[in-house]
């Protein structure tokens, strides 16, 4: 037998607000979606008037070809270094292309030994069933490492550039953000509680099971980065700041590239040597199987993940 609760606990309960959105005795976005009135912007006819004519004198002083000279010799030459940089890049592109060997010649590239080596025998020596995945972090496994120092620095380059530092910079910043981004989106909300958790799931898988089947660290990565931006856009920055911040994100990603280095550099430390590495390689299917591809595919996820929605966060505001 139920309880019998009071009037004023019924009201709180999910049960009547269902049934008053199901009646429509209550408007769901009633006093709930963020709403802020915007002032009337009045300007008088001498205002307006002086602002043509300041419009008018800067436009006539920039393009007065008769009086400018600046802008006369730049016309003049513009021209010119066009037509030249053109002849100059067709002609570099076709000393490049006449370098290139004899289409169907048996030296060429594509003919090589490399890419029959990685079909025939990269399970055998990589165990990844993935023959990309084990290409990309087996056997080409240190360009990999520079793509993920290159996300990085662009990430850092980024926070130089656009983070500010002033916090009243900070703190107005974050206001035209609340004003021109509202949270409040019951349709946004409600689509990102469903969606979001799934999201992450296949990005974890895609991330862990990049060595079985189509996947890997850069796809998961970009999975998990893009339920994280939807999950911003729902809740905003202060829900999202609670369990990541810019201090998470400089963690995990400089933590996931010296896991990454040093796994790496003891690979090319046994192999350059002709030392016989102590890390199995397991059987092939196996989630536990290919060496350290599994921990390179999670590395490079966070790596990726955390430098997405980094972007998003910079180019939007300044800052988390």
């Amino acid at each position: 037998m139920s309880k019998k609760v009071s009037k004023e606990q019924y009201e709180k309960t999910l049960s009547f607000r269902f049934r008053q959105w199901l009646d429509g005795t209550k408007d769901p976005y009633l006093n709930e979606v963020e709403m802020q009135k915007q002032d009337v912007h009045c300007e008088g006819e001498e205002e307006t008037a002086h602002r043509q004519e300041v419009r008018e004198r800067r436009r006539e002083k920039i393009y007065d070809l008769e009086k400018n000279a600046e802008l006369r010799i730049f016309k003049r030459f513009y021209k010119v270094f066009a037509v030249a940089f053109c002849c100059f890049l067709v002609a570099l592109l076709l000393e490049g292309v006449s370098y290139l060997p004899t289409f169907g010649h048996a030296q060429n590239p594509a003919n090589n030994e490399v890419a029959q080596r990685y079909i025939e025998q990269g399970l055998q020596e990589t165990g990844a069933v993935n023959i990309v995945t084990g290409m990309i972090l087996d056997y080409r496994a240190f360009d990999t490492l520079g793509e993920s120092h290159v996300l990085f620095i662009a990430t850092c380059t980024v926070l130089i550039l656009l983070r500010f530092d002033k916090k009243e910079q900070k703190e107005q910043m974050e206001a035209d953000d609340r004003t021109h981004e509202p949270k409040n989106d019951v349709i946004l909300q409600t689509a990102a509680r469903i969606l979001v958790p799934p999201i992450l799931l296949f990005g974890i898988y895609m991330i862990l099971a990049g060595h079985l089947g189509p996947g890997g660290g850069f796809s998961g990565g970009a999975v998990i980065g893009a339920g994280l931006i939807l999950y911003l856009n729902a809740f905003g920055f202060a829900k999202t700041e609670q369990f990541f911040t810019a201090k998470t994100y400089r963690v995990m990603s400089f933590g996931a590239l010296a896991c990454y280095t040093v796994c790496k550099s003891y690979s090319f430390y046994t192999g350059a040597n002709h030392i016989e590495s102590v890390i199995p390689l397991g059987t092939p299917g196996a989630i536990l199987s290919s060496g350290l591809i599994l921990i390179l595919n999670i590395c490079v996820g966070i790596v990726v993940a955390g430098t997405m929605y980094t972007f998003y966060c910079m180019f939007r505001k300044g800052g988390y």
